[in-house]
């Protein structure tokens, strides 16, 4: 029963997110960061995906290849339980599992089949740039869809917690990186208002400057503590978008 088995990518993802922070934690919280799957030799086949562009959506197994395998916890801390209160691991989508495989939905919008390779351009995601897909499966609406399902911490969609300001150096840089990325500003503000720091960071009230790697590009940007006699409420301020 503990044989173990071999597994094979199939394909690699191409996100905007080039490492595991700041990912949002469900592929459809940020509308504008699409992906893009590359399927790998000898699955990259126009008859292995015949068809295929009859799903309006796609269920992607993939590797958490940038967690220490071997690492895995019973119990984890939820980030929407604000990191304080423990659950099981298997109640939990938590990366630290006893096998690092997820399982995300993505919308499928085109399949490409061009010179001698296959792409699926597919919706948001939450995966980081360079996943490994071990396989692809069709979402099959009347299955896979349970409207009155219970989600127990998880029952609503999470607003996002943090309004974002640009500087006035950020949005100049924003503003020409637009040139190029449509919807660059709209999506790393998306990106950072679902605030990706650790929950033990939040609330904390500190100056520290963040950075970020989205696409090719270092986003730097800060927390601050913004408080009147009726309330103190955190926003954040992005400083500065360099070349990576």
């Amino acid at each position: 029963m503990n044989n173990p088995l071999l597994l094979h990518t199939i394909a690699i993802i191409h996100t905007p997110y080039k490492e595991k922070f700041a990912v949002p934690r469900q592929p459809d919280l940020v509308a504008d960061g699409k992906g893009r799957i590359e399927l790998l030799s000898p699955y990259n086949t126009p008859e292995a995906v015949r068809g295929l562009e009859e799903f309006s959506h796609l269920w992607l197994i993939f590797q958490f290849n940038q967690i220490e395998t071997g690492k895995w916890q019973s119990t984890v801390r939820p980030p929407r339980l604000g990191g304080n209160k423990r659950v099981g691991v298997f109640a939990s989508r938590a990366t630290h599992r006893p096998n690092p495989l997820g399982l995300s939905k993505v919308a499928l919008e085109k399949v490409v089949c061009e010179q001698g390779k296959v792409f699926l351009e597919v919706g948001a995601v939450d995966l980081v740039d360079g996943t490994p897909i071990f396989d692809i499966k069709p979402y099959l609406g009347y299955a896979d869809s349970e409207p009155d399902a219970k989600s127990s911490f998880a029952q609503e969609k999470p607003q996002p917690r943090l309004e974002v300001v640009f500087s006035d150096l950020a949005l100049k840089q924003a503003q020409v990186i637009s040139e190029k990325i449509p919807h660059f500003i709209r999506f790393i503000g998306d990106v950072l208002a679902q605030d990706p720091r650790p929950a033990y960071q939040k609330n904390k009230g500190n100056m520290r400057i963040y950075g970020v790697h989205l696409y090719d590009f270092n986003v730097r940007w800060q927390v601050i503590l913004q408080e009147t006699p009726q309330e103190s409420k955190e926003f954040i301020k992005i400083i500065s978008i360099d070349p990576k």
